[in-house]
This record gives structure tokens, sequence and C-alpha cells, in this order.
């Protein structure tokens, strides 16, 4: 006489849980991406969006009265002595006066770094300066009453030198 084999209940068996698996993750997943939606604000959308169009445009008129003048700088910077060295040239010649030198750090803020700078009558200046770790900067240098600026980007301590010309497309 043979035994007959007993049959257990489906869930002692581990392939019904193993398949029904996927589906609960994906019920998870899908919880959690509608809890991260409603809990979280929209940043991207812009309220006004007809003010920041205009803002855009602002900047490019800033843009474009740099490359009218013709504004050249050439910066470096000294890691032995820790000074930033430039110089800021125009077709008519050195600039000099008051500038603002802005260099942005590619993903942290709190290492964004604003610089008043004094040109000297051949358009040299000098700063001290922290030592500037390696990244790529967003470099931005306006005069004081932001009529102008020049923008660029410097791969620092790849390139030693910068030099940034209004007239040539700003890289991003």
């Amino acid at each position: 006489m043979q035994a007959t084999p007993t049959l257990r209940p489906w869930y002692t068996h581990r392939w019904p849980w193993l398949l029904m698996l996927g589906p609960a993750l994906v019920i998870v997943a899908g919880t959690f991406t509608i809890w991260l939606a409603v809990t979280r604000e929209d940043a991207m959308v812009v309220g006004d969006y007809y003010k920041e169009g205009r803002a855009i445009n602002q900047d490019l008129r800033r843009d474009r009265a740099a490359t009218s003048l013709g504004v050249a700088l050439h910066l470096g910077y000294d890691a032995a002595s820790g000074k930033l060295l430039g110089n800021v040239q125009t077709h008519a010649g050195p600039l000099q006066g008051k500038l603002q030198l802005h260099l942005a750090h590619p993903t942290r803020p709190e290492k964004d770094l604003r610089l008043p700078l004094e040109t000297n009558a051949h358009g040299d200046f000098s700063i001290s300066l922290p030592m500037l770790e390696l990244a790529r900067w967003q470099v931005l240098l306006e005069n004081d009453a932001r009529d102008w600026r020049v923008a660029g980007v410097w791969h620092w301590p790849q390139q030693r030198m910068l030099d940034l010309i209004a007239d040539q497309p700003a890289a991003s």
C-alpha cells in the first residue's frame, strides 16, 4: 500500500510569498512616492514667470554692456602666498575703480565668495583669499553699479589662470 502525500496549505510554501514580493514592493514604493509628492513643495515652479523673464533680459543687457566696453578679466590664484591676482582691461584701456568678484562653488552655497575689488591705474588687483578647493567655480565680475558683468567657469587648479573676455560667450 502506498502512502498518499500530505498536502500542505499554500502559505507554508515559499514560492507564493516570493511571487507576491514584487507587487508588494511596488505598492510600498508607490505609497512613498505619493507621500513625497504631497508633502514636498514644488520648488521648480516660478510664481511670477513674467518677472523672471524680465530679470533674465536685464542680465543679458548687462552682458551686452560688458561686450560693448570690451571688458576682459585675467585672473589667477597664487596658493603659496594665498592671493588672488588679476587684471581688468577694456577697449579704452585698464579699468580702474571698485568692482565685485563673485566666486560661486558648484554644489555648496556656503563656500561662495563675494569679494570687493579695487583696481589700480593699470587695472591690477590683489586680494588675500583662503585656499581655494578643487572645484568648477562660477566666476562673475561686475562693477558696483551692476551696469555690466562678465561671467565664466574656472576649473581650479587644472586651470592656473582664467581669461574671461566679454565679447566671447560665457562658458556654462
